[in-house]
């Protein structure tokens, strides 16, 4: 096959494909709306950001729980083991005994990097589904017709388009 054959392939199939295009300034799938598209893995729903963000409190939590070297088998002073160990070491002149304090350091800081990272996403999830609720009860509210019904969305596309 060659290269022209090969093009002329590709375009013929990407002029097959033109009847799946994204439509940006639409609110949405309309039943009964002409030429309505929609590809469902671009849609978000309030549940799926529920969803999302409970799981990164999940995750967050049993990080937590398991990855605490700094603080695993603490004594009374707050010393965990690998801490304990590091100074141990150190303290009897290996030079494993600092390094093992820098992996802890770097292993701590990591975790926290990463504790903060679900922390963000749980909290800014958790808003974004509180306030697109908030924002549909507003414009609910807001868009009223004259007679003070609410104005359908077959009207408001109208304007979009």
């Amino acid at each position: 096959m060659t290269f022209d054959d090969d093009w002329a392939a590709l375009k013929a199939d990407a002029q097959n494909r033109q009847s799946v295009r994204m439509g940006l300034n639409t609110a949405g799938p309309q039943p009964g709306a002409p030429g309505s598209r929609t590809d469902p893995d671009l849609m978000v729903h309030q549940d799926d950001l529920g969803a999302v963000g409970s799981e990164a409190f999940r995750v967050h939590g049993e990080l937590r729980k398991h990855t605490d070297l700094a603080g695993a088998g603490a004594d009374k002073s707050g010393a965990g083991t690998t801490a304990r160990a590091a100074a141990e070491l150190q303290g009897r002149n290996f030079s494993a005994g600092s390094e093992l304090y820098t992996t802890l350091e770097v292993w701590t800081s990591q975790v926290k990097t990463v504790l903060q990272m679900c922390a963000h996403i749980s909290n800014h999830l958790d808003y974004s589904k509180k306030s697109a609720v908030n924002d549909e009860v507003e414009i609910a509210a807001t868009l009223k017709g004259r007679n003070g019904s609410a104005v359908p969305v077959s009207e408001l596309l109208k304007y979009v388009k």
